[in-house]
């Protein structure tokens, strides 16, 4: 399974590979920290994302980035800070709220088997 992490603080990045990798065997996990890089790492394939939802100090929003997974049929989640007020698009979609604990995490992982 290969696993998109778009993150743009870097230990928070490194802390959510770190889980996602220990948890689950063959997991490969590819980290972007921009919208662009994210937008370019889709593009390589994915089976699962995990997006913070404001990337970067101009707080640019991964609902770009969600509404292509939902359009490839690429499960996610949203692992955020920001409140869960979500556009109504992603309304169903898993939402981990920051700080988290692994597990959270680990029990986002499923819906990608």
């Amino acid at each position: 399974m290969r696993v998109l992490i778009l993150e743009d603080e870097p230990i928070i990045a490194i802390d959510l590979e770190d889980i996602v990798t220990s948890g689950k065997a063959g997991v490969e996990c590819v980290l972007a920290a921009s919208i662009d890089s994210a937008r370019r790492l889709l593009e390589t394939g994915v089976d699962f994302a995990l997006l913070d939802i404001n990337i970067g100090h101009d707080h640019n929003r991964s609902y770009g980035i969600a509404a292509e997974l939902m359009q490839r049929e690429t499960p996610f989640c949203f692992v955020s800070s920001t409140s869960r007020a979500v556009p109504k698009a992603f309304a169903g979609i898993p939402f981990v709220a920051k700080p988290f604990r692994p597990s959270q995490i680990l029990e986002a992982l499923p819906a990608a088997n």
